[in-house]
């Protein structure tokens, strides 16, 4: 009976519940966001990758520091976060470094054509 009331009052240590880290799934959108971003908003996407890096690090410290406290689930979001995030900032920096390196034939292929079409 004993074992019964242990489970049944909330306030015994074994009846409370771990709770999720802060930012860990805002982490974890923003990164597929900045991920998904990278081809039309580029700059979108860099803003969207940083904020989410920096809320999955906040959020893996914070788990490190006190890791039975959170649930395991949440720490595992804010890693994907921090992942997803790394991704969407290498696409974002890849797509600027594209649109620089490719910038000058583009403009020149497209002056051609005005040339040769009297358009």
């Amino acid at each position: 009976m004993d074992e019964m009331n242990q489970f049944s009052n909330p306030s015994s240590p074994s009846a409370q519940q771990q709770q999720s880290l802060p930012n860990s799934t805002a982490s974890l959108v923003l990164g597929i966001i900045s991920i998904v971003s990278f081809c039309c908003c580029t700059v979108v996407g860099v803003v969207l990758g940083i904020i989410g890096l920096v809320l999955g690090i906040k959020a893996v410290e914070l788990y490190k520091q006190s890791p039975g406290v959170y649930t395991e689930s949440s720490f595992k979001n804010a890693n994907a976060g921090k992942i997803c995030s790394i991704i969407g900032l290498a696409l974002c920096f890849l797509t600027v470094l594209l649109l620089i390196a490719f910038w000058k034939p583009y403009m020149d292929l497209i002056t051609t054509i005005i040339e040769q079409y009297g358009m």
